[in-house]
């Protein structure tokens, strides 16, 4: 399961790269004058914003997988089969 998820994290990684490299090129094309720090808050700041939102849904997806979350709550999934 832990190689599944580095697996599936470095994909994610490599997808938030390549949108925060989309996201420095289109405010580079914009007219005036583009600063270097401008550029620099744009990468960290999308790279970062894709990078947890993904890791966190590819988290959720394989606690789902594996069962935990079932095991962390049996008395609620036995209320649902009751109705």
């Amino acid at each position: 399961m832990r190689q599944q998820f580095w697996r599936v994290f470095r994909l994610l990684a490599l997808l938030s790269v390549v949108v925060a490299v989309i996201a420095v090129v289109l405010v580079t094309r914009g007219s005036g004058e583009v600063h270097a720090s401008l550029i620099i808050a744009t990468f960290l700041g999308v790279a970062a914003s894709m990078l947890l939102g993904s890791a966190l849904m590819a988290l959720m997806f394989l606690s789902a997988r594996s069962g935990h979350d079932e095991q962390a709550t049996p008395h609620i999934s036995k209320e649902n089969e009751d109705e």
